[in-house]
């Protein structure tokens, strides 16, 4: 399997988010290019990037858009490689929109969808994918959601041990 990712987002605009679907990958060591191509406004260069991408070397794609959010979708029908898709929050439904356009796919074109402006999760679900296959990003993962564990425990018995009002100091 790839273990490169591609990083679309529809606008400049989304590149707050979505920096953090790359930089999770940054951490794991694992290959990504990013790019803008929004769906309407560049159709031609949208296919030609979904078409190209297993052979260009990626393994999923991760795309984040706002609003009418018709980008992963697209990207999905153009693919047979995992898509992710990142509802990005807009101005008239605090990202609603994005996330139904995203989730609400037709039978037969599946995008995995994470949380509203939830880019670390697309990030570390691509991980996940590719770990299937590849034992190093595999155990990266592993190591990964144990430090989480750990870093939840030791502020759970910091609380229990000084109480809330000194642990929100």
């Amino acid at each position: 399997m790839q273990t490169k990712v591609q990083i679309i987002m529809g606008s400049d605009s989304d590149l707050k988010i979505m920096k953090d679907a790359a930089e999770i990958l940054k951490e794991f060591n694992v290959e990504y290019e990013m790019t803008i191509c929004s769906a309407h406004r560049c159709p031609d260069r949208l296919i030609k990037l979904a078409k190209e991408a297993r052979d260009n070397g990626f393994g999923v794609i991760i795309a984040g858009a706002g609003a009418a959010a018709h980008l992963p979708g697209v990207i999905a029908a153009m693919t047979t490689l995992p898509v992710i898709g990142v509802p990005i929050i807009s101005k008239a439904l605090s990202g609603v929109d994005s996330l139904y356009s995203i989730v609400q796919m037709p039978s037969g074109i599946p995008v995995a969808t994470v949380a509203i402006d939830g880019a670390k999760n697309a990030g570390i679900l691509a991980l996940e994918i590719l770990g299937v296959a590849n034992v190093e990003i595999a155990e990266k993962l592993k190591q990964f959601k144990a430090d989480l564990e750990k870093s939840v425990n030791a502020k759970a018995e910091k609380l229990e041990k000084i109480g809330y009002e000194e642990y929100l100091k």
